[in-house]
């Protein structure tokens, strides 16, 4: 009993969980090397409001599945990865996006709502940079009236995303994963914010298979960059 209680006590993660647990064995490689952009709690297993906090950063992991990346380190027990990083108190969420050697502390509301935009900001952020932080100019949505999310399919990605001068963000989705259908209302609004600037679209993966195998999709939702 006492090493269950103590089990329960040192993790509010588990591995059926979104959020991915973060070591100093794993952080390099996990969140330094990689060009995911990061959400990284950074907690101790006794702090009551980094319980309080669980469902709503759980809720924003499994919403922004395939996006943005969604961990969560135990400092009480990694202390170095918590001094490295300047952690003082509990809980701190930092936001590992451009820049992975300067990470920018979370300041909004500790909520879903807040990582999912604070997430989606920062791959604006990363998407303005690359183009210079200028506008394009564009030769129309292509989407409907109602989104501006572009509808790719295996006739049209050639020619509308590989032939083009654009910077494209393409969602690789499944009509019954709950993941995607969390995240259509922020990539609709992705694509209007980005609107003459980059191409925002989405290829429904089960149809399109031929392109999901070309683009080794393991899982939905996922974003590629071309």
């Amino acid at each position: 009993m006492l090493i269950t209680v103590f089990n329960i006590a040192t993790a509010l993660y588990d591995h059926s969980s979104d959020v991915i647990e973060l070591t100093p064995t794993n952080f390099q490689s996990r969140v330094i090397d990689s060009d995911d952009v990061w959400i990284v709690e950074f907690f101790a297993p006794w702090c009551g409001h980094c319980r309080n906090l669980v469902p709503e950063y759980q809720k924003a992991a499994k919403a922004l599945k395939g996006v943005v990346k969604v961990g969560a380190v135990n400092a009480d027990e990694h202390q170095s990865l918590g001094s490295k990083y300047g952690v003082r108190g509990f809980p701190t969420i930092k936001i590992f996006g451009a820049n992975k050697n300067k990470p920018v502390e979370y300041q909004g509301q500790r909520n879903a709502q807040g990582f999912i935009d604070a997430g989606f900001r920062e791959l604006r952020n990363i998407v303005d940079s690359r183009v210079g932080g200028g506008s394009k100019s564009s030769s129309g949505s292509g989407g409907s009236k109602s989104s501006d999310v572009i509808e790719l399919t295996e006739s049209n990605f050639d020619e509308k995303v590989l032939k083009s001068d654009d910077l494209w963000l393409v969602e690789f989705y499944a009509p019954w994963c709950g993941h995607c259908k969390n995240l259509a209302p922020i990539w609709a609004e992705v694509a209007t914010e980005l609107k003459g600037k980059v191409r925002v679209g989405a290829v429904d993966a089960t149809v399109h298979q031929s392109l999901a195998s070309r683009y080794e999709i393991r899982g939905f939702p996922t974003i590629k960059v071309f």
